[in-house]
């Protein structure tokens, strides 16, 4: 009786999975790493990924919609540590994602992806003389995943925060300083006032056509 509970649990397994070009069979009946018809991964998904030159193995898994990753997917080294968590829209990186050193945090990203159908978006942007104040604007979609929001790199022995950057579609944001209306500046001359013996002596040469000056230079 119960080998043939087994047989009817495999064969309603293989029914369910019969739209599929390839699985992976669990040993409680769920499946993996599923290929349908049109050879697009589907569904639950654990990838191992060699090392690469000075990058170590990992193994990852999430779930795949039509071919693309979507949602949350993390990653593990080799001895089972949580590298990273990943989001993802539309296959690419979207939302805030977390990489890790030994298991402690050591930077958050932030990352905008773009439906791929789309050749123009609309974002909100921060004022560069305002951070409070955001102007929309379209604009013409050049690449469909990019650094957009807030990064923070981390110390991943005491959890400090080192250092803080924000980024706009791809740009490091670096708000300007804010300009200020150009300040009247009075560039007349002050003059000082002639003593009264000057004034006196002026009144008494006004109309004298040339005036002997005493200046004390010497010789000829």
């Amino acid at each position: 009786m119960k080998w043939l509970m087994v047989f009817c649990w495999l064969m309603i397994s293989f029914c369910s999975n019969a739209q599929y070009k390839s699985f992976k069979l669990l040993e409680n009946g769920d499946t993996l790493n599923r290929v349908d018809m049109n050879d697009k991964k589907v569904g639950r998904w654990k990838i191992h990924v060699n090392a690469l030159r000075v990058e170590p193995a990992y193994d990852e898994e999430g779930v795949f919609v039509n071919g693309l990753k979507e949602g949350v997917w993390r990653k593990y080294d080799a001895y089972g540590l949580l590298m990273a968590k990943e989001n993802y829209k539309w296959g690419m990186l979207h939302g805030q994602q977390i990489y890790l050193s030994e298991g402690r945090v050591s930077r958050e990203e932030n990352w905008r992806a773009v439906d791929p159908v789309k050749k123009f978006d609309t974002i909100d942007v921060p004022d560069v003389y305002d951070d409070n104040i955001l102007i929309r604007k379209i604009i013409k979609v050049e690449s469909y995943s990019q650094p957009h929001g807030t990064w923070t790199y981390f110390d991943p022995e005491t959890g400090r925060t080192l250092k803080s950057e924000t980024y706009v579609l791809g740009a490091l944001y670096q708000p300007q300083a804010q300009q200020l209306s150009p300040v009247a500046v009075d560039t007349a001359v002050k003059k000082t006032p002639k003593p009264p013996a000057v004034l006196e002596y002026e009144k008494a040469n006004k109309n004298k056509k040339s005036i002997k000056v005493r200046h004390g230079a010497t010789g000829g």
